[in-house]
């Protein structure tokens, strides 16, 4: 048996916390979590069943670096999607570009507004 029993969170930098709510509140339709304490930097924390996501405003080491076009070639966080075709819906409504997984799966790589890369699995 591992010593790990699971993932607890995931941490990705942002920019401009309002802008990074309307993607992950308004097109993701995450809620956001009350249990975020208090710290020196703005952020917001979603509950993911037992998993979170942490936002975090803070300078991102990696401001200005060239990203792969297709978000399942760079580092990621992969989310399971309950309603597959509302949500590719909303982020053709939102004018969100997207690749297809190129494995052939129900799945989609986007970036939100900072450029993490998100896969959304169907």
């Amino acid at each position: 048996m591992s010593i790990i029993s699971h993932l607890h969170h995931v941490s990705l930098l942002v920019s401009d916390l309002d802008t990074s709510r309307r993607f992950y509140e308004g097109i993701l339709e995450l809620k956001p979590s009350n249990a975020r304490p208090k710290f020196d930097y703005d952020g917001a924390w979603y509950d993911l069943g037992a998993q979170q996501i942490h936002l975090m405003v803070l300078p991102n080491p990696d401001t200005g670096a060239e990203r792969p076009a297709h978000g399942g070639l760079d580092r990621h966080v992969a989310l399971a999607v309950a309603d597959w075709e509302e949500l590719l819906a909303k982020l053709e409504r939102a004018g969100i570009a997207y690749t297809r997984s190129r494995s052939g799966r129900n799945a989609v790589f986007c970036r939100d507004p900072d450029g993490n890369a998100v896969e959304l699995i169907g």
